[in-house]
């Protein structure tokens, strides 16, 4: 009997082993946080690159309604990181959002048709396979603003001469192409031309806010050749480099652009409203 009741106790504490194996899964976990907290570029490379060869890569990335496609850089996206106290909260609506509820279905409509004129100008450029190069220069984004259809530099390749209003051939027939779908919206045009910072100065008396100017001019009157009635243009502008596409870095080829929107307008009240 007492053999046996040895027997019994002799494999015994497996709870043991069990927290010991815990324990060291912990310290491994503790030390891979600890390896990880102190960055080294070179080391992250490598990691993403095995990542990369495990899980492949897309070639074609979206983010928040913008077409990335390969040679542009990504704009980063910010997040509206504040942080509002209890103090400060408040059950009462803001103007802005009252003007938001009170338009709300306008604006949905809105959206619905932007998402269908982005997905007409894409299919639009990808119809013309000798577009299909210079198709890469566009980006297309929705913001407050309306649908924004940016004819964007590449290091390397250019949409207009250095220092010129004219465009490359390949720029005068993108934008015709483009001309025949907003010939078939209802909204108003909006065109700014935009400059990257200038290392060196430019000519003297025709500077970054007179070429940009042009540029916007000199798309519009391709537009207008094309079939856009005049009373359709909303604006022309040139912005010159006070607004860079990319902020972090304002001498990139990629700030140099002309941005065509299509306008996102309220709609008209009627003559015998009355607030």
């Amino acid at each position: 009997m007492a053999k046996k009741k040895a027997a019994a106790h002799g494999g015994g504490h497996g709870w043991f082993v069990t927290f010991a194996d815990l324990m060291g899964l912990l310290v491994a976990f503790f030390v891979m946080l600890v390896a990880f907290s102190t960055q080294d570029s070179a080391k992250l490379q490598v990691v993403a690159g095995s990542m990369r060869e495990a899980f492949g890569v897309q070639n074609n990335i979206r983010y928040s309604g913008i077409i990335e496609l390969d040679g542009l850089p990504t704009r980063p996206r910010l997040k509206n990181v504040a942080r509002i106290t209890p103090d400060d909260a408040s059950a009462e609506p803001t103007p802005d959002e009252r003007g938001r509820d009170r338009v709300h279905g306008h604006r949905q409509s809105d959206d619905g048709a932007f998402a269908l004129a982005s997905a007409s100008l894409r299919q639009a450029l990808q119809d013309l396979p000798e577009l299909a190069e210079v198709s890469k220069h566009i980006m297309i984004e929705e913001t407050k603003q309306g649908l924004n259809i940016e004819i964007v530099d590449q290091d390397g390749r250019s949409m207009f001469p250095e220092g010129s209003k004219e465009p490359y051939e390949r720029t005068r027939r993108l934008v015709q192409r483009l001309a025949g779908q907003f010939k078939s919206l209802p909204y108003r045009i909006s065109i700014a031309g935009h400059t990257a910072a200038a290392r060196r100065p430019g000519k003297p008396g025709y500077g970054p806010w007179d070429l940009s100017a042009d540029r916007a001019n000199a798309v519009r009157q391709i537009l207008e050749e094309e079939g856009i009635a005049p009373a359709k243009f909303f604006m022309m502008a040139g912005r010159a480099d006070s607004q860079p596409l990319f902020p972090d870095d304002p001498f990139v080829a990629s700030n140099r652009r002309v941005t065509i929107t299509l306008m996102r307008e309220a709609p008209p009240m009627p003559p015998s409203f009355k607030p």
